[in-house]
């Protein structure tokens, strides 16, 4: 019995410290600091290599263009000026869009000095008239060079006289023809420098487009070609070219209307590239500006493909083709090229694929 007890004793003690030492355990686990998760890191992708974008080889009408700038201008017209300088302007008859006649007085310039000269000189001219005959009679008994001498000394006299009135008749400014004026540059009072423009008279029912060209828009430019016009507000329009400016020194060195130094010389409808329009309406006003584009050469359904698909190197011009077989080089011919498009005239057909850059 004591066997029994003490067998019983031993397995309750072995229990009790099981017990405990678990309860360490736990409580021990419980004090330590907990465990940092592990980071997960996104999955890197390779880099992938772009692949150079392809086009088709296509057919299109080509047209090369040489866009400018125009206006509407009037086919009679003319500017006017004075050719006496440091004069005043005394008289202004008309003022900007009025209707003129033919010979009707623009202005006139202050020359009363000139009047109280040529009155004084025309007053002496009479003295000298009265010697002249007195010396006429006289005549067979004069010297024969002491005659000659006071007739040309005489004449003269005359000369002078008739210099001083065409001198002040440049002091009036007349219309060369009816129409219209439509630029006035001046005012009365203002001091007048001789050959700057004062007006612009136009014949309003003779407009029509054209343009100034520099010397290396008007070398590729020919009568006859077609053109396309634009006017804001109004529309479209077609036509060809009618005329070429008259070669001058300005366009020689490219334009730009320069006078002698520096000064703006007068516009003349001889200056401008003149088109025929169809269908232009009547109602347009002389200087409404214009979009023109001419078109030097027109290619109906061309080879073509973007600028971008072709390479060169050296004197050598090709493009890469990309077919069944993979990808190619292929030499090529070029045509005709605009901003987007270049022609192919040997070495593509339509329906191909081609690799840009």
């Amino acid at each position: 019995m004591s066997m029994k007890w003490w067998t019983e004793n031993l397995f309750k003690r072995s229990m009790v410290v099981v017990m405990s030492v678990s309860l360490v355990f736990a409580s021990g686990c419980s004090l330590l600091p907990a465990e940092q998760e592990e980071e997960v890191l996104p999955e890197i992708a390779p880099p992938q290599i772009s692949k150079k974008p392809e086009y088709e080889v296509t057919t299109a009408n080509l047209e090369t263009k040489v866009p400018v700038i125009g206006k509407l201008i009037s086919l009679e017209e003319e500017t006017l000026f004075f050719t006496l300088d440091g004069k005043h302007l005394k008289t202004l008859n008309v003022k900007a869009g009025d209707p003129i006649k033919a010979g009707q007085v623009i202005g006139s310039l202050d020359v009363d000095d000139l009047s109280k000269t040529l009155r004084m000189a025309k007053l002496n001219f009479k003295k000298e008239e009265i010697a002249m005959k007195e010396t006429l009679r006289a005549r067979d008994e004069m010297d024969p060079i002491e005659f000659e001498e006071k007739s040309i000394a005489f004449e003269e006299s005359k000369q002078k006289l008739v210099d001083m009135e065409e001198e002040i008749a440049k002091a009036t400014l007349t219309a060369p023809f009816g129409g219209t004026l439509v630029t006035l540059n001046v005012q009365k009072g203002d001091l007048i420098k001789a050959y700057a423009p004062i007006a612009i008279v136009a014949d309003t029912s003779k407009i029509t487009a054209a343009a100034k060209l520099s010397k290396t828009e008007l070398e590729k430019v020919a009568v006859g070609m077609e053109v396309t016009v634009n006017i804001s507000n109004v529309g479209t329009f077609k036509g060809k070219v009618k005329l070429l400016p008259v070669k001058t020194e300005e366009t020689n060195n490219g334009g730009g209307g320069g006078g002698v130094g520096g000064e703006t010389k007068p516009e003349r409808p001889e200056d401008f590239l003149i088109l025929d329009l169809k269908d232009l309406p009547k109602n347009l006003n002389r200087g409404t500006p214009l979009s023109i584009n001419i078109i030097t050469k027109r290619t109906e359904n061309a080879i073509v493909i973007p600028p971008s698909t072709l390479r060169s190197i050296g004197s050598r011009t090709y493009v890469q083709v990309i077919d069944a077989e993979g990808k190619r080089e292929v030499d090529v011919e070029v045509g005709q090229q605009t901003a987007t498009q270049v022609e192919i005239l040997q070495g593509l057909k339509p329906g191909q694929k081609v690799v840009g850059r």
